[in-house]
């Protein structure tokens, strides 16, 4: 059973992410929140695995909700579920600490989907916000980050980490066993001085001029 919180201000939006996943198997909502404020209050209390994530909610915004949730609950998955389709949200949201960034228009199915991958590594968005990231940062990384001593291989697998796939589609991309791409993964967030998938995207993005 995957435990979830929603945190959504609009009630017809809200009601429907709850009704949606209570009626899933091996899904269960446990709590509803509309202001930040209140989600740092009970969330910790109730330790979901999963929390769907509104931006823009009376008083602090989702993405500090984001950030004070992930620095309580490191394990939390937060999948940001907005109407915003800029960049620098995107970017922000991520740097927060959230594992995936959906529109609220997206389908239901890719909504449970996207549960079910952030619980088994993965970082989902909706297929036009994933494309925003790639052609953002489609250029070169900046020598900030080849300073660092990454291998052209490493670097190549930096930049798809930075897509939100997971390892086993990188291994596919590539050519190679996913074994390799932990191993990979090992070396660069060694170089990089950090400890995880999110840090290591974040030092990325930061390098190739989104700050």
């Amino acid at each position: 059973m995957i435990n979830i919180a929603i945190v959504e201000d609009n009630e017809t939006v809200r009601q429907m992410l709850q009704e949606l996943i209570d009626a899933t198997p091996r899904l269960r909502c446990v709590g509803t929140y509309t202001t930040a404020k209140e989600a740092m209050i009970e969330i910790p209390k109730l330790r979901p695995e999963v929390v769907l994530m509104d931006i823009h909610l009376p008083g602090e915004s989702g993405i500090v909700c984001t950030a004070k949730l992930k620095a309580r609950l490191p394990d939390l998955q937060v999948i940001i579920l907005t109407v915003y389709k800029d960049i620098e949200l995107i970017f922000q949201a991520l740097k927060a600490g959230a594992s995936g960034y959906l529109l609220k228009r997206a389908p239901k199915e890719e909504i449970l989907h996207a549960i079910a991958e952030v619980r088994s590594g993965g970082a989902p968005m909706t297929s036009e916000i994933a494309r925003l990231v790639v052609q953002s940062f489609q250029h070169p990384p900046t020598s900030g980050i080849e300073e660092q001593g990454l291998s052209p291989r490493e670097l190549e697998i930096l930049a798809l980490l930075s897509e939100g796939i997971t390892n086993k589609e990188i291994a596919v991309r590539l050519g190679i066993s996913s074994e390799t791409v932990r191993t990979h993964l090992g070396h660069i967030y060694e170089k990089l001085h950090v400890q995880g998938r999110t840090e290591a995207v974040t030092k990325y993005l930061k390098t190739s001029g989104h700050n």
